[in-house]
């Protein structure tokens, strides 16, 4: 009998590999409508804080959001895996970045901790998949898992994903959170 942690491991194997056979091609339309739909969003929930991810090289890319918010004085604030664990929350100071945990690259700038994260109007979080039913597969080390459910005051959580991969159905976890929607760039869907 598979259990959920050895799907979810086959899961987070076959996305990563389709990710990284991606054509740069793909990528830039990708990131073009990704970067439209993501404004749509913050316009539409009117938010005026947003915690966001800088991307991994096969990741969805959220800089055009980043440089978009930046030039309408919209406060983001982005991750920082800290060695307990823990998510820390950085107001990036726009020079540049560093890298960080995990060989992830973590902004430049003031260090707000970990329940910085409970005064954005909206989250937008990275995820491997998201099923039509809100449950999100990370990637497995658990940073955004333990930030949400430690949150007292939840603001609406969006994963953002490419298309192919908001699937039907999900392996859950009892320590799973519920998203509110995923924002891929073709689409945004609420749950």
């Amino acid at each position: 009998m598979t259990t959920a942690v050895e799907l979810k491991r086959e899961l987070r194997a076959g996305i990563r590999a389709e990710r990284i056979a991606m054509s740069e091609d793909r990528r830039e339309e990708a990131r073009t409508d990704l970067t439209a739909r993501l404004i749509d969003l913050v316009r539409t929930r009117e938010a005026r804080s947003f915690s966001c991810f800088l991307p991994t090289r096969s990741e969805p890319d959220t800089r055009g959001l980043l440089k978009w918010a930046a030039s309408q004085g919209i406060e983001t604030l982005l991750p920082s895996s800290l060695a307990d664990g823990l998510l820390e929350w950085i107001s990036p100071s726009g020079e540049g970045t560093v890298r960080g945990a995990h060989g992830i690259d973590e902004p430049l700038g003031e260090p707000l901790g970990p329940l910085a994260i409970e005064t954005v109007d909206l989250m937008l979080i990275p995820a491997a998949a998201v099923d039509r039913r809100g449950n999100r597969l990370g990637w497995g080390r658990g940073y955004f898992d333990r930030a949400l459910a430690s949150m007292t005051r939840r603001p609406a959580v969006f994963a953002v994903v490419f298309d192919h991969e908001v699937l039907e159905h999900l392996p859950t976890e009892p320590h799973d959170v519920p998203l509110t929607g995923v924002v891929t760039p073709r689409r945004t869907l609420r749950f």
